[in-house]
């Protein structure tokens, strides 16, 4: 690896923590964000003349301080730091830094940094893009090209979420356990729908998209590495791994989609699937269920099915029943009236799915389920309506496409009908 390399690796993994540190010295976004930047800068110069430091963190956050007090002292005319030479001759206070930044402190640092960046006060699309570029470390540009938007108004997103974040007068000492456990729940949630943000794009959009996932899934495996006990982590981590684990086989070279029984499963990332499968035997094993541990024990049969009809509906079906338990939502009883159709047949998942239907009336998935069940007990002209509603609804291209497709095998079968 390069010089370059080997140091923009070091500064992305020591990111967290040393934002993390700056921000609870500086209790300032902006302030910590340009002090972490400078220390940067110093530290592509001099890491590679004089090679990597002990603890890149403690060097980020010892240099970041220092750059921050400046720029502080600079700003209200007080006296100058000391000489760059200075500050730079870190050996013996680098050692010491790292010595005092033990595992429990980073912790508190790094879940204090992402609870901030999904606070409550900011909307969902705030919240992930704040969070990519505070903690991932992702510029304007590239978060602007996964949201589909303009710089400059992904910069005044960010610019808004920061001062919302200034306003709301966060609190940044250290968390106590009832307020971790809440923070926790309130960080995975927010890594999920970054997940989610690069997941459900389709077509043109998946290369840009794309590393949303993959960013998402780093989050979530340096939370694990903060919580190692925590099922439920495990059951997130897990549930993104083997669901992106499908990733090339879930669209075609047309950018269209692929269902999961149609998709080739010799292009599943086997080592994904692997991690994947083992975080999920690890949470089960604590007998603490949470609904990401749910939904990746029925992401893991999916994954442990060579074949379709190796598919284990049943297992299937009883997991959605105890997510429906846990969480209950319209959304999971759709999704297990999937399971129920392949179990009981269509005309059961119909039944299931009808009292759904105003609640749900909005929901691009709901009317593609509804069309798909009508189709397959040969109600044609109510499937295509269902169809219609469903193209309506569409939230990508490849939706829409998708919808087309069935709507075109009704057309042809309703001409077969009229020729025979």
């Amino acid at each position: 690896m390069t010089d370059l390399g080997w140091i923009s690796s070091a500064i992305s993994a020591a990111r967290p923590q040393a934002m993390g540190a700056l921000l609870r010295y500086f209790r300032d976004l902006d302030t910590a964000e340009e002090a972490f930047q400078d220390a940067c800068l110093r530290a592509l110069k001099n890491w590679s003349q004089n090679g990597p430091p002990r603890d890149p963190a403690a060097w980020l956050i010892l240099v970041g301080r220092n750059s921050g007090i400046d720029a502080v002292r600079k700003r209200s005319r007080q006296a100058p730091m000391p000489a760059e030479e200075i500050v730079s001759d870190l050996d013996d206070v680098e050692a010491d830094m790292a010595d005092r930044l033990d595992g429990a402190h980073y912790r508190d640092d790094i879940l204090r940094l992402l609870f901030i960046c999904c606070h409550p006060d900011l909307p969902e699309t705030q919240q992930i893009a704040v969070a990519l570029r505070i903690v991932s470390g992702l510029s304007v540009k590239q978060i602007a090209r996964a949201f589909l938007v303009s710089e400059s108004a992904m910069e005044q997103r960010i610019t808004r979420a920061k001062a919302r974040i200034a306003a709301a007068d966060v609190a940044f000492e250290a968390p106590g356990a009832v307020e971790r456990s809440e923070r926790l729940a309130a960080v995975a949630a927010m890594i999920y729908l970054v997940f989610n943000e690069g997941y459900s794009s389709g077509g043109a959009e998946v290369a840009a998209r794309f590393p949303l996932c993959d960013e998402a899934i780093r989050l979530a495996r340096l939370l694990l590495k903060l919580f190692q006990t925590e099922p439920e982590i495990m059951g997130l981590t897990a549930l993104m791994l083997l669901q992106h684990a499908r990733q090339s086989a879930r669209f075609d070279a047309n950018g269209e989609i692929v269902l999961l029984d149609d998709q080739d499963r010799s292009l599943w990332n086997r080592q994904m699937i692997g991690e994947g499968l083992a975080l999920v035997d690890k949470a089960l094993r604590h007998w603490k269920p949470g609904p990401y541990q749910v939904q990746a024990a029925i992401a893991a049969l999916h994954a442990r099915a060579a074949k379709p009809e190796d598919t284990d509906w049943q297992e299937i079906d009883l997991l959605y029943g105890l997510l429906e338990r846990i969480q209950p939502s319209p959304v999971v009883r759709l999704n297990r009236a999937v399971a129920v159709s392949k179990v009981r047949g269509p005309e059961a998942a119909l039944e299931m799915i009808a009292p759904l239907e105003e609640k749900l009336s909005g929901y691009f998935h709901f009317f593609g389920l509804k069309g798909g069940l009508l189709m397959q007990l040969g109600r044609s002209n109510e499937a295509r309506i269902a169809f219609d509603r469903a193209i309506a609804l569409a939230n990508t291209a490849a939706e829409a496409a998708h919808i087309r497709m069935h709507i075109d095998r009704l057309m042809k079968q309703g001409s077969s009908a009229k020729t025979g």
